[in-house]
C-alpha cells in the first residue's frame, strides 16, 4: 500500500508540474498566438474581433496571470483545450483526435511488435550465447544505430521506387473517401506498411541486444543453476526463471517507448508526409499555433506519465521484491 500511495504522489506532483510549466511556458515566449494570427489577416480583422480573440485565448490584460492559471485549470477540467488558429479555430480537442488514431494505430502497433520480437529474440540469443546466434549481435548493433529518416528513405527508394510495391507517402489514395471499407482499409495497410517497417528494424535491435545482455547477467545467477539442478525443462527455466527477471529493465524502456508513441515518430511521419501527431506538432510549431502546441505538449505528458504508472505495476507483478523494499 505505500509503495501504491508513494507512486501515485510522485505521479500527481509530476502531472501538476508539466501542467503549469504547458501554461506558463507560451506565456514566457516571445509574441503570442493572436499576434501571429493577426500578421497573417493584416487588416481583415476589426478591433472588436481582436479584444474577442485575446478574451477566447485567454490573454485579455484585464486579468492577472494567477486568474488566467485558475481559469487554465477549470478549462482542463471541462475537457476545453482552447481552438487551433492555423486550423480555423477549431478546438485542439478535435484536432488532435483526428490525427491520434493514425500515430496510435501505427506507431503503436509497430513499436509493440518490435519488442516482443526484440525481446523473444534476445531472451534466445542469451541462452545460447557462444552459439551461431551470437552472429546476429553485429547485425542488431547496426541497425541500433540507424538513424528512422536513413531507414525510410532507403525503404522507399527500393520498395515504393524500384520495386513499386507500397506507396511512397500519406496514408491513403488521394480521393479516397474514409470509412470501414475493405477498400480504405486495404489502402491504409498498403500505405503503413513502409513506415511501420522502418520503426521495427530500427528499433529492433535495441530491445534484442538490451535482452540479451540482461539474459547473460542473469544466467550466473544462484536461482538459475538450482532451477537447472532440479531438472527443469529448457523451456521452464528460460521463461519462468531466467526471461522473467531479465526482462525487468526492458519494462522502463518498453513504457518510455508506449508514452512516446502519442507524440509519434517525427522524422519518419515527414518522411512518408503521415498525417501523425508528429506531423502535426511540427505544423503547429512552424504556423507558431501556441495553443495547439500545449495541447500537444499536454497530451504527451500524460501519456508518458500513464505508461510509467503502468510499467510501476507490471514491475511490481513480476518482482514482488519492489513491493516488500517499499512497505
Amino acid at each position: 500500500m505505500r509503495f501504491l500511495l508513494s507512486r501515485a504522489a510522485f505521479y500527481l506532483f509530476t502531472a501538476w508540474a508539466a501542467i503549469t510549466i504547458n501554461f506558463f511556458l507560451p506565456r514566457m515566449m516571445k509574441g503570442d498566438p493572436i499576434s501571429a494570427y493577426l500578421a497573417k489577416n493584416q487588416g481583415q480583422i476589426s478591433p472588436e474581433a481582436i479584444a474577442s480573440l485575446r478574451t477566447l485565448f485567454g490573454l485579455d490584460t484585464e486579468r492577472t496571470l494567477l486568474e488566467q492559471y485558475i481559469d487554465y485549470w477549470g478549462l482542463l477540467f471541462s475537457g476545453d483545450l482552447g481552438r487551433s488558429f492555423s486550423k480555423g479555430l477549431a478546438p485542439v480537442t478535435e484536432v488532435i483526435a483526428s490525427a491520434l488514431p493514425w500515430t496510435v494505430g501505427l506507431v503503436g502497433i509497430a513499436t509493440v511488435l518490435s519488442f516482443f520480437l526484440g525481446t523473444a529474440a534476445g531472451a534466445i540469443i542469451g541462452w545460447r550465447r557462444g552459439s551461431r546466434a551470437d552472429l546476429v549481435v553485429p547485425f542488431a548493433t547496426f541497425f541500433s544505430t540507424v538513424p528512422y529518416f536513413w531507414m525510410g528513405l532507403i525503404a522507399i527508394a527500393f520498395f515504393s521506387t524500384a520495386l513499386g510495391w507500397f506507396p511512397a507517402s500519406h496514408a491513403y489514395d488521394k480521393g479516397t473517401q474514409p470509412g470501414f471499407t475493405w477498400e480504405f482499409i486495404s489502402q491504409v495497410i498498403a500505405h503503413g506498411f513502409l513506415p511501420a517497417l522502418t520503426i521495427v528494424v530500427s528499433s529492433l535491435g535495441g530491445w534484442i541486444l538490451g535482452m540479451r545482455n540482461m539474459m547473460i547477467t542473469v544466467l550466473d545467477e544462484d536461482y538459475v543453476t538450482v532451477a537447472q539442478a532440479k531438472g527443469l525443462t529448457t523451456r521452464r527455466v528460460l521463461g519462468a526463471y531466467a526471461a522473467r527477471n531479465a526482462v525487468l529493465p526492458q519494462l522502463s524502456s518498453f513504457a518510455l517507448s508506449l508514452g512516446f508513441i502519442v507524440g509519434g515518430t517525427l522524422v519518419m511521419e515527414l518522411v512518408f508526409s503521415y498525417p501523425g501527431v508528429g506531423k502535426l506538432l511540427l505544423d503547429a510549431t512552424t504556423a507558431k499555433d501556441y495553443p495547439l502546441m500545449q495541447g500537444l505538449f499536454l497530451v504527451i505528458t500524460l501519456t508518458v506519465l500513464v505508461a510509467n504508472i503502468l510499467a510501476d505495476v507490471a514491475y511490481a507483478a513480476l518482482d514482488p521484491r519492489t513491493r516488500q523494499v517499499e512497505a
